[in-house]
Protein backbone atom coordinates (compact mmCIF):
# COMPACT_ATOMS: atom_id res chain seq x y z
CA UNK A 1 0.00 0.00 0.00
CA UNK A 2 1.15 3.59 -0.61
CA UNK A 3 1.77 6.35 1.58
CA UNK A 4 -1.45 8.77 2.32
CA UNK A 5 0.18 11.69 0.24
CA UNK A 6 1.02 9.27 -3.05
CA UNK A 7 -2.57 7.95 -2.82
CA UNK A 8 -4.02 11.12 -2.59
CA UNK A 9 -1.93 12.37 -5.57
CA UNK A 10 -2.93 9.44 -7.35
CA UNK A 11 -6.20 9.65 -6.59
CA UNK A 12 -6.49 13.51 -8.22
CA UNK A 13 -4.86 12.89 -11.15
CA UNK A 14 -7.29 9.85 -11.71
CA UNK A 15 -9.62 12.09 -10.53
CA UNK A 16 -9.16 14.64 -13.07
CA UNK A 17 -9.22 12.01 -15.84
CA UNK A 18 -12.48 10.31 -15.05
CA UNK A 19 -14.68 13.42 -13.31
CA UNK A 20 -16.59 14.32 -16.88
CA UNK A 21 -16.97 10.82 -18.15
CA UNK A 22 -18.01 9.56 -15.25
CA UNK A 23 -20.52 11.73 -14.49
CA UNK A 24 -21.75 11.96 -18.20
CA UNK A 25 -22.17 8.21 -17.62
CA UNK A 26 -24.36 8.33 -14.33
CA UNK A 27 -26.63 11.62 -15.32
CA UNK A 28 -27.63 9.07 -18.85
CA UNK A 29 -28.32 6.36 -16.32
CA UNK A 30 -30.09 7.83 -13.53
CA UNK A 31 -32.40 10.99 -12.23
CA UNK A 32 -30.27 13.98 -11.27
CA UNK A 33 -30.16 13.29 -7.44
CA UNK A 34 -29.43 9.53 -7.74
CA UNK A 35 -26.87 10.81 -10.22
CA UNK A 36 -24.79 13.00 -7.42
CA UNK A 37 -25.22 10.21 -5.08
CA UNK A 38 -23.80 7.52 -7.07
CA UNK A 39 -21.10 9.62 -8.21
CA UNK A 40 -19.96 10.59 -5.24
CA UNK A 41 -20.34 6.59 -3.68
CA UNK A 42 -18.21 5.67 -7.08
CA UNK A 43 -15.37 8.64 -6.01
CA UNK A 44 -15.26 6.90 -2.75
CA UNK A 45 -14.77 3.49 -3.84
CA UNK A 46 -11.66 4.42 -6.21
CA UNK A 47 -10.62 6.17 -3.62
CA UNK A 48 -10.82 3.09 -1.43
CA UNK A 49 -9.24 0.69 -3.84
CA UNK A 50 -7.01 3.05 -5.11
CA UNK A 51 -4.11 0.62 -5.58
CA UNK A 52 -6.37 -1.65 -7.49
CA UNK A 53 -6.53 1.00 -9.90
CA UNK A 54 -4.83 -0.09 -13.26
CA UNK A 55 -1.89 1.83 -14.28
CA UNK A 56 -2.86 1.99 -17.47
CA UNK A 57 -6.15 2.90 -19.20
CA UNK A 58 -8.50 4.20 -16.01
CA UNK A 59 -11.54 4.98 -17.37
CA UNK A 60 -13.45 1.08 -17.99
CA UNK A 61 -12.47 0.33 -14.51
CA UNK A 62 -13.59 3.40 -12.76
CA UNK A 63 -17.10 2.68 -15.66
CA UNK A 64 -17.18 -0.68 -13.90
CA UNK A 65 -17.09 0.52 -9.92
CA UNK A 66 -20.06 3.02 -11.62
CA UNK A 67 -22.16 0.49 -12.85
CA UNK A 68 -21.69 -1.57 -10.07
CA UNK A 69 -22.53 1.21 -7.90
CA UNK A 70 -25.65 2.08 -10.60
CA UNK A 71 -27.06 -1.47 -9.89
CA UNK A 72 -26.73 -1.33 -6.28
CA UNK A 73 -28.95 1.96 -5.95
CA UNK A 74 -31.52 0.43 -8.19
CA UNK A 75 -31.54 -2.47 -6.01
CA UNK A 76 -31.76 -0.54 -3.09
CA UNK A 77 -34.51 1.57 -4.50
CA UNK A 78 -36.33 -1.43 -5.80
CA UNK A 79 -36.30 -2.49 -1.72
CA UNK A 80 -37.65 0.51 -0.37
CA UNK A 81 -40.36 0.27 -3.22
CA UNK A 82 -41.58 -3.00 -2.14
CA UNK A 83 -41.13 -2.11 1.66
CA UNK A 84 -43.30 0.93 1.03
CA UNK A 85 -45.51 -1.48 -0.89
CA UNK A 86 -46.08 -4.17 2.05
CA UNK A 87 -46.37 -1.07 4.34
CA UNK A 88 -49.44 -0.03 2.31
CA UNK A 89 -51.02 -3.16 3.07
CA UNK A 90 -50.34 -3.18 6.99
CA UNK A 91 -52.82 -1.83 9.22
CA UNK A 92 -51.89 1.67 10.65
CA UNK A 93 -50.12 1.34 14.34
CA UNK A 94 -52.16 2.43 17.00
CA UNK A 95 -51.79 6.09 17.98
CA UNK A 96 -48.93 6.56 20.32
CA UNK A 97 -49.02 9.55 23.19
CA UNK A 98 -46.25 11.18 23.77
CA UNK A 99 -48.02 11.37 27.56
CA UNK A 100 -47.77 8.66 30.34
CA UNK A 101 -50.44 6.28 28.71
CA UNK A 102 -52.88 7.43 30.12
CA UNK A 103 -52.56 8.38 32.98
CA UNK A 104 -53.22 12.33 33.67
CA UNK A 105 -51.57 12.68 37.31
CA UNK A 106 -48.58 11.14 36.34
CA UNK A 107 -48.30 12.87 33.54
CA UNK A 108 -48.82 16.13 35.53
CA UNK A 109 -46.12 14.95 37.95
CA UNK A 110 -43.36 14.55 34.93
CA UNK A 111 -44.29 18.11 33.53
CA UNK A 112 -43.06 19.67 36.90
CA UNK A 113 -39.35 17.59 36.49
CA UNK A 114 -37.05 18.80 34.20
CA UNK A 115 -35.88 17.60 31.14
CA UNK A 116 -33.36 15.34 32.04
CA UNK A 117 -35.07 13.39 35.04
CA UNK A 118 -38.08 12.78 32.53
CA UNK A 119 -36.18 11.76 30.13
CA UNK A 120 -34.22 9.69 32.60
CA UNK A 121 -37.67 8.07 33.78
CA UNK A 122 -38.96 7.65 30.50
CA UNK A 123 -35.77 5.30 29.47
CA UNK A 124 -35.86 3.23 32.24
CA UNK A 125 -39.89 2.51 33.00
CA UNK A 126 -41.01 2.99 29.39
CA UNK A 127 -37.50 1.63 27.45
CA UNK A 128 -36.63 -0.95 30.10
CA UNK A 129 -33.25 0.30 29.95
CA UNK A 130 -30.85 -0.11 33.32
CA UNK A 131 -28.76 2.51 34.50
CA UNK A 132 -25.89 1.09 32.67
CA UNK A 133 -27.96 1.63 29.69
CA UNK A 134 -29.60 4.65 29.75
CA UNK A 135 -25.74 5.92 31.00
CA UNK A 136 -24.56 5.85 27.15
CA UNK A 137 -27.80 7.31 25.92
CA UNK A 138 -26.90 10.28 27.84
CA UNK A 139 -23.44 10.71 27.91
CA UNK A 140 -23.22 9.70 31.15
CA UNK A 141 -21.15 7.65 33.35
CA UNK A 142 -23.12 4.65 35.12
CA UNK A 143 -22.41 5.74 38.35
CA UNK A 144 -23.84 9.37 37.23
CA UNK A 145 -26.68 7.50 35.35
CA UNK A 146 -27.62 5.54 38.50
CA UNK A 147 -27.37 8.45 40.67
CA UNK A 148 -29.82 10.66 38.33
CA UNK A 149 -32.63 7.93 38.25
CA UNK A 150 -32.64 7.50 42.06
CA UNK A 151 -33.11 11.58 42.24
CA UNK A 152 -35.43 11.61 39.37
CA UNK A 153 -37.58 8.53 41.46
CA UNK A 154 -37.78 10.76 44.13
CA UNK A 155 -38.41 13.90 42.71
CA UNK A 156 -41.32 12.05 41.11
CA UNK A 157 -42.71 10.37 44.41
CA UNK A 158 -42.93 13.81 45.63
CA UNK A 159 -44.72 15.59 42.88
CA UNK A 160 -46.92 12.60 42.60
CA UNK A 161 -47.54 12.92 46.65
CA UNK A 162 -48.23 16.52 46.48
CA UNK A 163 -50.78 16.21 43.84
CA UNK A 164 -52.26 13.40 45.65
CA UNK A 165 -52.11 15.97 48.74
CA UNK A 166 -53.94 18.22 46.65
CA UNK A 167 -56.72 16.22 45.70
CA UNK A 168 -57.63 15.10 49.11
CA UNK A 169 -57.49 18.64 50.39
CA UNK A 170 -60.22 20.07 47.82
CA UNK A 171 -62.59 16.71 48.25
CA UNK A 172 -61.23 14.87 45.10
CA UNK A 173 -60.36 11.09 45.56
CA UNK A 174 -57.89 9.19 43.87
CA UNK A 175 -59.72 6.01 44.04
CA UNK A 176 -63.21 4.85 44.91
CA UNK A 177 -62.75 3.91 48.85
CA UNK A 178 -64.48 5.83 50.80
CA UNK A 179 -62.39 8.59 52.93
CA UNK A 180 -63.07 6.93 56.37
CA UNK A 181 -61.27 3.84 55.13
CA UNK A 182 -58.50 5.68 54.14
Amino acid sequence: MSSQPDRRARFESLADVVFDSLQRYLHRRLDPEDASDAFAETLLVIWRRIDEVPAGDVLPWCYAVARRVVANQRRGNERRLRLVQRLSFEPPPPPVTVGSHGDPELEAALDQLGEMDREILRLWAWEGLEPREIAPVLGLTVNAATLRLSRAKKKLAVELGAMRQDQDAIGHRTDDTPRSKR
